[in-house]
């Protein structure tokens, strides 16, 4: 069952309490995703989608259906042409979703993140654990294919919510307590860890403690985006980007969505994306803005939220290090209202839009409403001129 509509902005809230959430106005002057198509096949919860192709894509639920959509689950491995999926057991599918092999029930607690590593391996979050695979073929020029256990590694204190590839050469890990760890791609070896309050070596006054303890979903590190400069984490409600060679936070946005964010993507032109359990996505653009003489900085991942040892009074700023020098905003650029419960994740095709699947069953498409209009008028004119009804004279 499909249905056309056209997007537009979040329903009043009447008298209801101030949210500290960024607004924005209706007009959304630069937002292109102005239309949506709504697909609706699974009949639960839509928790996954993986992006096959330019234009295909594969969604998952709880419903045990694995669909497959045209935009004119779940992590492909581009090495190998085939792509993975998590639960209680390892599976390796190719791209015509034939089952090639997978794991024997390793795990009561089940697979809850994947993505690839070089040298034909996989990294899997399992609870606390990180266990790296390897993918072999049976034979020589076999079709067949095996899952082998490499190693598994138990650093995280809490269980990972969240992995991510930053290059071919490292990776990143977040737990629910806010816990972030750096990767060797090749060998599997921690190359830095960043740790949040939960630490009884940090020495915390009582009340700093007891605050902290009664949000601890707020440091929770749900997903991961990264490029070559700045790695782009959702923690909490909050969006914060991360500059990998400076190793400190140079913009935030500690209440991005009135609840926890999912998913979160990195667009062009410095643009950022991000859905959240309150039903919304969003879009966000990375700025550059001029920095006051005596305007605190931070200098590092969890100072920003107030966590890890205090070493200087709060209240002491930090000079610039040069007379121009700058840190970054994220500005709120665009709201999309179309699901009425929380949205797990989404995908971006360049030429076709958004793909967003939610907990209220169904996929949603967002167009770009411009082009689709001049894609219209297009083919009408093409319709026309084949039907011998365009007359082009004055």
């Amino acid at each position: 069952m499909l249905r056309w509509l056209i997007g537009g902005g979040r329903e009043p809230q009447g008298l209801a309490e101030k949210s500290p959430v960024q607004t924005i106005n209706e007009e959304q002057t630069q937002n292109p995703y102005t239309e949506l198509l709504v697909l609706k096949a699974h009949h639960d919860i839509v928790r996954f989608l993986v992006q096959l192709d330019d234009y295909r894509f594969a969604s998952a639920g709880d419903d045990g259906i694995v669909f497959l959509w045209n935009a004119q689950c779940l992590t492909v491995l581009q090495r190998l042409d085939v792509w993975l999926s998590g639960g209680s057991d390892l599976c390796v599918w190719n791209r015509e979703l034939d089952l090639l092999c997978k794991t024997s029930h390793l795990f009561d607690t089940g697979i809850s993140a994947l993505i690839e590593l070089p040298k034909n391996c996989v990294a899997a979050a399992v609870g606390k654990e990180l266990i790296i695979f390897r993918l072999v073929s049976s034979t020589e020029g076999s079709v067949d294919w095996d899952v082998i256990e490499v190693k598994r590694i138990l650093d995280h204190q809490d269980n990972i919510l969240s992995l991510g590839n930053i290059n071919d050469l490292s990776f990143v890990t977040g737990s629910h307590i806010g816990e972030l760890i750096v990767w060797d791609a090749l060998d599997w070896t921690m190359q830095a860890y960043e740790r949040s309050f939960w630490d009884p070596s940090l020495q915390l006054d009582t009340q700093q403690e007891i605050k902290l303890c009664h949000k601890s979903n707020e440091i929770s590190i749900h997903h991961f985006t990264c490029d070559e400069e700045y790695l782009f984490a959702a923690v909490g409600r909050g969006l914060y980007v991360y500059n990998l060679q400076m190793k400190r936070v140079i913009a935030f946005q500690k209440t991005a969505h009135d609840s926890t964010i999912l998913h979160i993507a990195k667009l062009p032109n410095r643009q950022l994306i991000s859905c959240s359990e309150d039903g919304s996505v969003r879009i966000w653009e990375l700025r550059e803005k001029q920095q006051l003489t005596a305007e605190p900085v931070p200098t590092g991942f969890f100072n920003m939220w107030g966590f890890g040892r205090v070493n200087k009074p709060a209240n002491q700023t930090i000079k610039k290090p040069q007379e121009n020098g700058t840190v970054c905003s994220l500005e709120l650029i665009g709201d999309l209202i179309g699901h009425s419960s929380s949205i797990e994740m989404f995908l971006y095709f360049e030429d076709h839009g958004l793909v967003t699947c939610s907990a209220d069953h169904l996929i949603i498409l967002w167009k770009n409403g411009e082009r689709e209009s001049g894609l219209r008028s297009l083919r009408l004119f093409q319709k026309l001129e084949d039907d011998g009804d365009l007359n082009l004279g004055f």
